[in-house]
């Protein structure tokens, strides 16, 4: 992998506001994470700053990361306050890896959007995995009160999508 595809990868990551990424590829592990004050390993290491602040070490896969305590403890984030509405609400989670799409294709109204009923079955969102588009269906009826995601956006499993009161 060169400094060109490296430069590129960070500014596609940041484009997508993708704060960690790994990627390994035969003897190379890169390693990306956005707003890291340091990256610490052994062996020849590659070391350049993108311009919002990443940084990114490429390294043999082989090398040995030095010991979590040896490096500077990254800040914890702050946990998110449970909001009123959100009380007594059901969370709807990501059952796979993906991207989020809000609608069935570009251009067209999304599925749901916050205030509308939903039962179960109906189709909430698509969540693309591998060029597969995954229509992911409600668990539960009642009125969609909050959307975590924005259309376009990675999500992980488990990852909070929607949050329903019945």
């Amino acid at each position: 992998m060169n400094q060109k595809e490296i430069r590129e990868l960070i500014e596609f990551l940041i484009d997508k506001d993708i704060a960690e990424f790994e990627l390994e590829r035969g003897d190379v592990k890169l390693r990306v994470k956005r707003g890291a004050v340091n990256v610490v390993a052994q062996a020849p290491v590659i070391t350049m700053a993108a311009p919002t602040g990443a940084t990114v070490a490429a390294a043999p896969a082989m090398a040995h990361t030095a010991p979590a305590a040896a490096a500077a403890p990254a800040p914890a984030p702050a946990a998110a306050p449970v909001e009123d509405d959100l009380a007594g609400a059901h969370i709807i989670k990501s059952p796979i890896v993906g991207t989020y799409y809000e609608s069935p294709s570009p251009g067209a109204p999304p599925f749901i959007k916050p205030g509308d009923t939903v039962s179960i079955g109906q189709v909430l969102c698509i969540v693309e995995a591998m060029k597969l588009m995954n229509e992911i269906e409600s668990d539960y009826s009642g009125t969609v009160v909050k959307v975590f995601v924005s259309n376009g956006q990675p999500v992980e499993y488990g990852q909070q999508l929607f949050a329903v009161k019945p």
